[in-house]
């Protein structure tokens, strides 16, 4: 009995000792109140928030400590957190969106005639062949050139350096080249046909006639189109039309080729939304040595506006 009454006061002092959160609690000293969710609210006593919220004390010590936000090691890890040197920089509006890959119209060529005539020797049968810069195309008969010629021919003959010079200009300004010229001021033979040549290296995309086919001035007898060099058109819309600006980087993948990404930058704004879809067209440029990058291909657009 005399044990068990030692033992019990043992125990009674050992918990009279453990300070309680109360005890612990009322021995700082209350500096001020503040909200919870807004610590620039401060109170000197108790009450509510602006948001109906119970005000809570902030003790004396609790400022030394600065206003470093701590997190345990176990929830970074759990919670995956990674953490980064603080940087000066922009930040950037995601604009995901569609494009198609199109023909750069700086290295496109439109086959025009300057006299009225007809296609003979049509040397390029379809589109999509490949020809080479001053490569005969198709040659042309037509009588205003044959009349042409024939004035230079009895110019020279004549030897009238102002009639020479005349003819000449005019045999030029109808689209002979400089070399046919040089022919017939030599030879002194008219050509019953001209032969017309590839201005540049590319594909036909274009062919609207065929051989024996009258053909005009105002018409378009082929068009050539250099692939070296590609246009890509993203399509924006409406709403997001004012966060483009021309040097905007761009993230494109094509379906054909998965796992690629090309990288390039808006080089121009069209001053116009398209009126069906409502979209405004924004053009990048990609280098194509290899053309793979083929036009009317469709193309998924990242661009960081």
């Amino acid at each position: 009995m005399k044990k068990i009454l030692m033992m019990s006061l043992a125990a009674i002092v050992w918990l009279g000792n453990l300070p309680t959160p109360a005890i612990a609690d009322a021995e700082k000293e209350i500096l001020y109140w503040v909200a919870p969710m807004d610590p620039n609210y401060r109170r000197d006593e108790p009450g509510k928030s602006p948001m109906g919220m119970d005000l809570i004390p902030v003790y004396a010590g609790a400022e030394e400590e600065g206003s470093d936000v701590t997190v345990s090691p176990a929830v970074v890890q759990n919670l995956g957190v990674r953490t980064e040197a603080v940087q000066i920089g922009t930040l950037s509006r995601l604009i995901d969106t569609v494009g198609y890959i199109d023909y750069d119209e700086s290295k496109v060529s439109h086959i025009h005639l300057r006299v009225a005539g007809w296609i003979e020797k049509l040397s390029v049968k379809s589109a999509g062949e490949r020809v080479r810069k001053g490569q005969r195309l198709f040659n042309l008969y037509s009588p205003d050139l044959v009349n042409v010629q024939e004035e230079f021919v009895r110019a020279l003959n004549s030897d009238n350096k102002g009639l020479i010079a005349a003819s000449r200009d005019r045999l030029s300004a109808l689209g002979i080249s400089h070399g046919e010229i040089a022919q017939l001021e030599k030879g002194r033979k008219v050509k019953q046909t001209i032969a017309i040549y590839a201005p540049q290296d590319g594909v036909v995309s274009e062919l609207p006639v065929r051989e024996g086919m009258y053909v005009k001035p105002a018409m378009n007898v082929m068009t050539l189109a250099d692939l070296s060099s590609v246009w890509l058109i993203a399509e924006i819309f409406e709403r997001q039309s004012n966060w483009v600006r021309t040097g905007d980087r761009a993230e494109v993948t094509l379906p054909f080729l998965p796992g690629k990404t090309w990288q390039g930058r808006v080089e121009y704004i069209y001053p116009s939304l398209d009126s069906k879809t409502r979209t405004l067209m924004a053009r990048l440029r990609f280098n194509n040595p290899d053309e793979s990058l083929k036009p009317n291909m469709y193309a998924r657009v990242k661009l960081y506006a």
